[in-house]
């Protein structure tokens, strides 16, 4: 077992709400960092009132991204907080916004300010487009990037309309791309002293998303299309009715359709040009795939399952929400962590999908924050502000 966390000793200041910039705080806190979280003394992080479902009153949304972090709740927009937040700033080793891109120049926290006053500080901002082009410094949210991306064009149906995935999977990309830029900011420090600048925006991680279909459209130049649950350059890779139930079935190379074309009991398809090559199929993908439908609907899916399995074909079956998150795998994997929260009791949520030396996060998770929770240790005990201080942080609006 590894000696401690990862990011032991590094302090993160979370000046985010939603998801992209929280779950990245979150990461960085599952693997070791102290990290505060700044929130509107009023109403604290959007999400905290994004539901049903609550847990006694706290929102599933926000005890999903927001664990080991310290709530401090502050109007860094009045004199006396602006003054606090310069004072946290310069005490993290790492700064996360996810502001419109200007705010922190208002507030006094310029570049310049940075260079000066806490040059080893590592800035992260999130945006909805970044600065530049025609959409520089305009929000965004997740759904209108998948759809401003590509993402949508190429999911659903063929012959339906474009549809989203059933997550905010651009945020969530986003969030996973600032702590990959966090983490080379860090290792770049420790050569060089000084801190940097990450930048990372929602539409450029919408665009990255497109991988291999980017690609396609970039060789080719043809226009991406839906495939339903196809693929646009294997075939067979899709999800199949059986004689009862359905099934994924992904053959990713000759070989394995050999192997497939043996189990279902059709070795023609193997001398048959059209389909003994990756390519043929690929052409000719109404017309396997029809075939294949024939032969999978004389048994039922559990048959199948089964026999494809033991032939070596990757084949899943497709569970329900529930039923992933109960699922022995997952439960192994330790994807399902819990908490003692003081006002919701026990609260669940997915774990870091990450291990580092046969550790996945914190030996012990510290539950998401009350809002303001950690106002009197984070100022008095972090800061060392005096009480005197603290009174006119609170008469001006904490």
């Amino acid at each position: 077992m590894a000696d401690g966390n990862a990011l032991d000793g590094v302090v993160v200041l979370d000046l985010t709400r939603v998801l992209a910039g929280p779950l990245c705080a979150q990461m960085l806190g599952d693997m070791g960092a102290e990290v505060i979280k700044v929130e509107h003394p009023g109403r604290g992080d959007d999400t905290r009132h994004w539901g049903p479902p609550f847990a006694d009153t706290e929102a599933a949304y926000f005890l999903g991204v927001n664990r080991n972090k310290k709530s401090l709740a502050l109007d860094f927009k009045t004199p006396a907080g602006r003054a606090v937040l310069k004072k946290l700033v310069k005490k993290s080793d790492i700064v996360i916004d996810n502001f419109k891109p200007g705010l922190l120049d208002k507030l006094g926290l310029t570049s310049d300010w940075f260079k000066t006053e806490a040059k080893t500080v590592i800035r992260c901002s999130i945006t909805g487009y970044g600065t530049k082009g025609p959409n520089g410094g305009m929000p965004g949210y997740d759904f209108l990037l998948q759809a401003e991306s590509g993402l949508m064009a190429i999911t659903g149906e063929p012959d339906g309309a474009p549809m989203k995935l059933g997550v905010a999977v651009v945020d969530i990309a986003t969030g996973m791309n600032a702590v990959i830029g966090i983490l080379a900011a860090l290792n770049k420090r420790h050569r060089t002293n000084l801190g940097s600048f990450v930048d990372v925006n929602l539409y450029n991680t919408g665009v990255f998303l497109l991988a291999n279909v980017a690609s396609n459209f970039l060789v080719s130049e043809a226009e991406a299309r839906r495939y339903g649950n196809g693929h646009p350059n294997i075939v067979p890779y899709n999800l199949f009715k059986c004689g009862e139930g359905s099934l994924v079935i992904s053959v990713g190379n000759d070989a394995q359709f050999k192997q497939f074309a043996e189990c279902v009991g059709h070795q023609e398809w193997i001398s048959d040009s059209r389909f003994a090559k990756n390519a043929g199929r690929v052409e000719n993908r109404d017309e396997i795939e029809r075939l294949i439908k024939i032969a999978l609907s004389n048994n039922s899916a559990d048959y199948w399952y089964n026999a494809l399995k033991d032939s070596g074909i990757p084949v899943a079956v497709v569970r329900t929400v529930s039923q992933s998150l109960t699922h022995p795998q997952t439960i192994e994997n330790g994807m399902v962590v819990e908490m003692q929260h003081s006002t919701a009791g026990l609260v669940r949520s997915l774990g870091l999908p990450i291990t580092i030396d046969d550790v996945r996060g914190r030996s012990e998770n510290s539950p998401p924050p009350l809002l303001g929770q950690h106002n009197t240790e984070i100022l008095e005990e972090f800061l060392g502000m005096t009480q005197a201080e603290i009174k006119e942080v609170i008469n001006q609006g904490l």
